[in-house]
């Protein structure tokens, strides 16, 4: 069976199959489903076309068996099982997604199992929750860290019981590991005034004034492009990331002409100092270019530095450390700039909806689990409500 993945093109789906080309390499082929993307129907029809296609699919070149003849079976070691779905999901899944993957499979999970000597066919759910356990009390690894794990070991099984190896997923009965609730360290409006003042003229002052004020993460702020600023109508577009991460073979920088989830994909005013900002930018980049001539790497990138190279997101966060060191700054995260945007605009009264929609969070529960603890506006109200409605009279003597 091909891998392959459904992608939506012009209001239709679309099944991008990962075929090899004479040389034997990977590439994808696009077939049309004649299936229009309009709700959770259509998509479960695309779907079911998809795993049908991709049964069928027969490969005509003599890289078929390579690619197809996956000898997996229930009474292989569950540690081999899961080294070898890692090969089946590659071309499947993101770059940045697979690396996250691997790192889990073959650092954690398969060297814990392979010790146990579990095969696949006889994996039970205590098993898996001694993995747990193992990876909390002896590795002291985050709950979270081991939700991963969860997800990883989750998606493997359910992929054995699709394809017949096993009869039942085991991890339907593994309870998900408890994560621990994340608070972000915040910045008070003086502590970010005074790390404007230190980043003033810094190769770090762009990448820092846009995460503070606009709440934007590192992979946006590297991935803006002149093409997404509109002078006209005063706007700027978050529609491309810039991320980096890495894999078993060193760091990797990937470009994707979309953001973390649908709703990181907005659009916002931009007011007259970033238009400042940007302008002075945008001049100092021409000059470069004139005196650089044809050393200066063009592109349309906005965060380059004098030669026209891109900085990398590891960069912005290398670099925010140092910052910070130097000036005798509280040490706190690049990504809780964001936090500390959203914490200031709670302080001056802005309900969570506009701060979902300035963030770009996929969901209002996921800014509300965030920001919730900090949200002081409506229990002033209520207290206020309160103290109308009830009189209350101390009757406690402070004297004994």
């Amino acid at each position: 069976m091909v891998a392959g993945h459904l992608q939506v093109k012009k209001g239709y789906y679309y099944m991008v199959l990962s075929v090899p080309d004479k040389t034997g390499k990977l590439k994808p082929k696009w077939v049309s489903t004649g299936i229009k993307d309009d709700g959770r129907k259509s998509q479960k029809q695309a779907n079911e076309l998809l795993l049908e296609t991709r049964y069928n699919y027969r490969i005509s070149t003599h890289y078929a068996p390579e690619i197809t003849a996956m000898h997996i079976s229930s009474s292989m070691l569950f540690s081999d099982y899961m080294l070898s779905w890692l090969k089946i999901i590659r071309s499947s899944v993101e770059e940045d997604t697979f690396a996250g993957y691997e790192t889990n499979v073959t650092a954690r999970i398969a060297p814990y199992f392979q010790q146990q000597g579990v095969t696949l066919g006889n994996l039970t759910a205590l098993d898996v929750q001694c993995f747990y356990t193992y990876c909390s009390a002896k590795l002291k690894l985050k709950g979270t860290t081991v939700q991963h794990f969860h997800a990883n070991i989750h998606k493997a099984l359910k992929y054995a019981v699709c394809h017949g190896l096993i009869t039942k997923n085991p991890m339907d009965k593994v309870d998900r590991p408890k994560g621990q609730s994340f608070k972000g360290a915040f910045y008070t409006l003086s502590e970010m005034e005074h790390l404007f003042s230190a980043v003033r003229g810094d190769p770090i002052e762009f990448p820092v004034l846009m995460s503070a004020f606009y709440g934007l993460r590192r992979s946006e702020v590297v991935g803006l492009r002149w093409q997404a600023i509109d002078f006209e109508s005063n706007t700027i577009t978050i529609a491309h990331t810039v991320v980096q991460f890495h894999t078993s073979e060193g760091t990797k920088t990937i470009s994707k002409d979309r953001t973390k989830n649908k709703s990181s994909c907005r659009s916002m005013p931009m007011v007259p100092q970033f238009r400042e900002l940007l302008l002075r930018m945008k001049a100092r980049q021409e000059e470069c270019k004139r005196l650089c001539g044809d050393c200066y790497q063009d592109s349309d990138y906005i965060y380059v530095n004098d030669l026209g190279k891109p900085y990398t997101p590891n960069y912005v966060t290398q670099h925010f450390k140092l910052v910070l060191k130097r000036h005798n700054l509280r040490e706190i995260r690049f990504h809780d700039l964001r936090h500390s945007c959203a914490s200031l605009l709670l302080k001056n009264g802005a309900p969570m909806k506009n701060i979902q929609e300035w963030l770009g969070h996929s969901s209002f529960s996921t800014t509300a689990n965030l920001y919730a603890h900090l949200e002081t506006q409506s229990k002033s109200n209520s207290a206020s409500l309160m103290t109308a409605s009830l009189s209350i009279q101390p009757g406690i003597s402070p004297y004994v």
